[in-house]
């Protein structure tokens, strides 16, 4: 917007920039609260790009090998960022699984070029938005009407491959039976494009865009907690702030969560969607996140771990489809101190432990969080070797209750609505108010999406919305 030569001012809650990825320090420690995991680097790039300037402007990144590493049942596997080594890892679990997997992978880029090039750029306000040739040509292709797992399925037999394949949509978006094959855009991701680190962690990044928009002369008030979007003649003229502030606007873009800004900040009949509505909306996970630092190193972990070393569809469906909090969890691990030394006292180490639990849960408290995270404690030393219960010198729990208290998170969702067929593009929540022209959403509860990339794509397609209908 400040691009488009509109004067900006950003309303931010909290005391720092970056929303749901901010950073905590601690006791020497420095942790990434939100987003840990680098992927699709592209879309970086070409965000910096819009402004004329490269991501290494602003962050350095390092492409990490092995990209994570997946602890079974039965043992464990390092997923190598060489593709001809990751070949060599899926035949060894599965005999002529390689070459399928280049198959797979020559489905998966043509998403990637087409989802991303065609799709994931539109604001979704009209099907004519999706009618080009390449797009109807290919609409097959794309295999929006075929699940995840069938298609997993017609590449892959052993459940260990299904499961490393099928992981980035059951984290960020819904079951595999429930999103669309689509998707496998994300794999391509994941083995070709792959997992990289920005220096000093995902907070770079967000430094990184808070520099270029004060460059830009965008305002950023913090400490803001926004209370009302004032409404005269069906326009938005002022959004009312606590303390009495009041800021007078042209154009008003919601970025915290859309259910937030429609039910809290508007009067009733200035909203598009009801509370039924809402209800019935498939939320992505929450997590229940442990921040632990350590006064010793853990030895041969690597920067990113999945634990799978318990059912994977029961917990798929403890997440999504009966909504309880899960009996024995899969759970993430970021050891980010692996990769890069600051953001760690010396002989130290900092671990990020995350759970993905369903969204709108109940009795988040803090006995229930102690539980998980001697359970979770048990495997890890299990399955490492290493035992750090005696060594943990800071730990601090983040769930539900916390995204609801500090982002006015709907049902404390963490990524925002689940990639299922009927809530993708033209089927989410329009990223433009219909009973109030100048008022626009952006972020992970409209178009395109869950996750960093989606979101900051959201960025852009409002913007251009913005900028469309008001020059």
């Amino acid at each position: 917007m400040a691009k488009a030569g509109w004067e900006v001012t950003v309303l931010e809650k909290q005391s720092t920039p970056g929303g749901r990825a901010r950073q905590l320090k601690a006791n020497g420690f420095t942790f990434d609260m939100g987003p840990s995991w680098y992927w699709m680097p592209d879309v970086f790039e070409r965000y910096f790009g819009c402004f004329g300037k490269k991501v290494s402007d602003y962050y350095e990144l390092e492409r990490l090998d092995p990209s994570y590493r997946i602890y079974w049942q039965d043992g464990q596997s390092d997923i190598p960022a060489d593709y001809g080594e990751l070949k060599k890892l899926f035949e060894s679990i599965e005999p002529g699984s390689g070459q399928k997997l280049d198959a797979f992978l020559a489905e998966a880029v043509y998403k990637y070029e087409v989802g991303i090039n065609k799709l994931v750029y539109k604001p979704g306000q009209s099907l004519t938005e999706f009618l080009d040739w390449d797009t109807i040509k290919g609409v097959f292709k794309l295999d929006v009407f075929t699940s995840m797992d069938k298609h997993i399925g017609k590449f892959f037999k052993h459940p260990k491959l299904r499961q490393l394949m099928e992981f980035p949509v059951l984290f960020l978006g819904a079951l595999p039976k429930d999103t669309p094959a689509l998707y496998s855009l994300m794999n391509y991701a994941d083995i070709k494009l792959g997992t990289w680190y920005p220096k000093k962690g995902m907070y770079a990044v967000v430094e990184g865009m808070h520099k270029l928009a004060e460059e830009l002369g965008v305002k950023f008030v913090f400490d803001c907690n926004v209370t009302a979007i004032n409404i005269e003649a069906g326009k938005a003229d002022k959004v009312q702030a606590e303390g009495g502030r009041s800021y007078e606007a042209d154009v008003v873009i919601g970025g915290a969560d859309y259910h937030f800004v429609e039910s809290k900040l508007l009067p009733e009949n200035y909203r598009r969607y009801s509370e039924q509505y809402w209800d019935k909306r498939l939320m992505a996970p929450s997590c229940l996140l442990y921040y632990v630092g350590l006064n010793k190193k853990v030895e041969g972990v690597p920067h990113h771990s999945l634990f799978f070393d318990a059912d994977f569809d029961v917990h798929g469906k403890e997440i999504y489809t009966t909504k309880q909090w899960p009996a024995d969890p899969l759970f993430y691990l970021s050891v980010s101190s692996v990769t890069d030394e600051t953001v760690a006292p010396d002989g130290c180490e900092n671990l990020v432990f995350l759970i993905p639990v369903a969204a709108g849960l109940n009795a988040d408290t803090e006995q229930l969080r102690e539980d998980y995270f001697q359970r979770i404690m048990t495997r890890f030393e299990k399955k490492t070797g290493q035992e750090i219960r005696n060594n943990i010198m800071y730990k601090k729990s983040y769930s539900i209750s916390d995204f609801v208290t500090d982002y006015n998170s709907f049902k404390g969702n963490a990524y925002g609505l689940a990639n299922t067929l009927m809530q993708t593009a033209i089927f989410r929540p329009s990223c433009r108010s219909i009973k109030i022209k100048n008022l626009f959403y952006t972020g992970q509860l409209t178009v395109p999406g869950p996750g960093v990339p989606p979101s900051l794509i959201s960025g852009e397609v409002v913007a251009n919305e913005v900028v469309k209908h008001f020059g």
